[in-house]
């Protein structure tokens, strides 16, 4: 009998161990170069839902593994390949580039790791590609921009110029702009690396829109939109655009020129549920010096999930149920109404949005109204699981 005591102490004190190890969550993200910042927002926002629970999503102790992809889509999927293979990491999550998001999406979840994005959301990942591990929090890259189209339609503007960088990302933007814009959209792709947009401004010119819609994330955004500003081309014809072309950083570093542009979100600093205003007061405790961008608050929403997840399922590890619970989407977003479509993509409100100047004499932007009502995308019906 002592010895089978013994024996069962011993077993007892060698599983403890494997009990207590935290979970990991493999966040891989740009966090250098022109965009950097908004790996540095998805990085903090991850962070700040895990310091709310003191270490934990869910209940459930975690570690974040963070890596830089560099806008890399080779590393970014060596990265994922060491994440998943040598470290065993079952949840994956921060990529901010549909580029790198195709390298490293399929190898991740064919590999029995669930990957859930905070951002980027390529057309065919969102289709015939879907999987069952896959899950995107933010948006379908479409469906962005098509609320935009709905925006400058909605304004009464029938002739727009349309640009964006040449990449998945870019192509997603222009379509889904153009779907629901319906009117007459002459074309212009830039390139991801792109410091002087010269020529593009004297091809708006000579296009002559009644307005013009953009879409370049991160730096890109920042200079195009100074450039756009200084070649007097701001206050001739306006600009209506997505989110991520009029983000917090950016906006705090045109200043007061950007004022007066319009655009669509799905999320709005001022936001008025009680999971937003948690969320807004934590980031402004935590980076007093740090406006709040959209990516911030995806990356917040997908710990949220996560978190979901794991209080139902304890681990990871137990596959069926983690997506299970995943599925079922069982938390409080920061933008208020969210489910998942049949592709395991974002069904949500888009609103019209606008920058105005704030309280603190800093561009902000100001919700105006909802101009979509819990739509998902159109790509859906093209995903069989």
């Amino acid at each position: 009998m002592r010895k089978l005591l013994c024996a069962a102490s011993m077993l007892a004190l060698t599983t403890l161990p494997a009990m207590a190890e935290p979970v990991k969550i493999g966040v891989i993200t740009t966090l250098s170069g022109p965009a950097g910042y908004i790996g540095e927002q998805v990085r903090d926002a991850i962070q700040l839902a895990v310091d709310r629970e003191g270490g934990k999503l869910g209940g459930v102790e975690v570690e974040l593994v963070v890596e830089d992809d560099a806008l890399n889509p080779g590393t970014g999927r060596q990265i994922a390949e060491k994440m998943v293979s040598d470290e065993d990491i079952k949840v994956l999550t921060g990529i901010i580039f549909s580029n790198v998001s195709g390298a490293v999406v399929p190898d991740v979840v064919d590999n029995g790791a669930f990957y859930i994005s905070s951002n980027a959301a390529p057309s065919n990942l969102a289709g015939k590609e879907c999987h069952e591990n896959y899950f995107v929090v933010s948006w379908q890259n479409d469906s962005l921009h098509e609320a935009t189209g709905v925006a400058a339609k909605s304004l009464g503007y029938k002739k727009a110029v349309a640009l964006a960088p040449n990449y998945q990302a870019g192509k997603d933007a222009i379509a889904g702009f153009s779907r629901l814009f319906e009117g007459e959209v002459e074309e212009i792709y830039t390139q991801l690396d792109q410091t002087d947009f010269a020529s593009e401004m004297a091809r708006i010119r000579a296009a002559n829109p009644e307005v013009v819609f953009q879409f370049h994330p991160g730096g890109l955004g920042l200079t195009f939109l100074k450039q756009y500003q200084q070649s007097g081309l701001l206050g001739q014809v306006p600009m209506v655009v997505s989110e991520p072309s009029i983000d917090g950083v950016i906006l705090q570093a045109v200043g007061e020129g950007a004022v007066g542009i319009k655009g669509s979100t799905h999320w709005e600093v001022d936001f008025d549920n009680e999971a937003s205003k948690e969320f807004v007061s934590s980031w402004k405790a935590k980076y007093p010096d740090r406006p709040i961008t959209y990516y911030a608050q995806e990356a917040y929403d997908s710990a949220l999930l996560i978190a979901s997840a794991l209080a139902k399922a304890g681990s990871p590890e137990k596959a069926d149920e983690f997506r299970e619970a995943l599925r079922a989407a069982d938390f409080a977003s920061t933008r208020g109404e969210f489910k998942f479509g049949p592709n395991q993509h974002p069904v949500q409100n888009w609103y019209l949005t606008e920058v105005v100047m704030g309280e603190d004499g800093k561009p902000v932007g100001k919700s105006q109204g909802k101009i979509r009502e819990m739509v998902g995308d159109v790509h859906a019906a093209d995903c069989k699981m």
